[in-house]
């Protein structure tokens, strides 16, 4: 019976479309990824584009058939609720990206672009210690969520662009 109820779900899941995500396919072959020196953003990128897409980093803008340009990263909370007496009850956090990806003649090929990001988190003076390490790791799932969309939104970017942009510079 078990394994007639495992087979049916498998059956159901196929017949829904699902499937994993996979690798990102980037319409370009290499890509130089400018980040501000040693944010984590960076390093999170050029894992992503390691791992999961067949497109090679290279370390110098000029051989790049694209560039990845991370123009800023912030990163702040604001309090979003009080209690009676005036303490703070909840935080947002807000961590915002802001990029764009060119071409080697420097055509834009997604022009600059905001990411933003945000998280309620509940405050309690009991727990100051755990809420900061909290924070610190929910910032660390938006950094990591941010790159996955840019890499992402990467992927969409039409070959068509990408030789356009490469013809209207010539």
């Amino acid at each position: 019976m078990k394994r007639i109820l495992l087979l049916t779900c498998c059956l159901l899941l196929a017949a829904c479309g699902f499937q994993l995500r996979g690798t990102a396919a980037l319409p370009f072959d290499t890509l130089y990824i400018s980040f501000p020196q040693g944010h984590p953003i960076g390093t999170d990128l050029k894992r992503l584009v390691r791992t999961g897409t067949s497109t090679r980093l290279v370390d110098n803008r000029k051989k790049a058939q694209a560039i990845l340009e991370i123009l800023s990263v912030t990163n702040d909370r604001q309090i979003m609720s009080v209690s009676g007496g005036g303490r703070v009850l909840e935080f947002e956090l807000r961590y915002r990206v802001s990029f764009r990806l060119v071409d080697a003649k420097g055509g834009e090929l997604i022009p600059t672009t905001e990411l933003a990001l945000r998280r309620i988190i509940p405050f309690t003076n009991q727990q100051v210690v755990a809420k900061e390490g909290e924070e610190a790791m929910l910032v660390r799932e938006m950094q990591g969520d941010s790159a996955d969309q840019i890499v992402r939104r990467l992927g969409a970017v039409k070959m068509a662009e990408l030789n356009k942009s490469s013809q209207v510079n010539p």
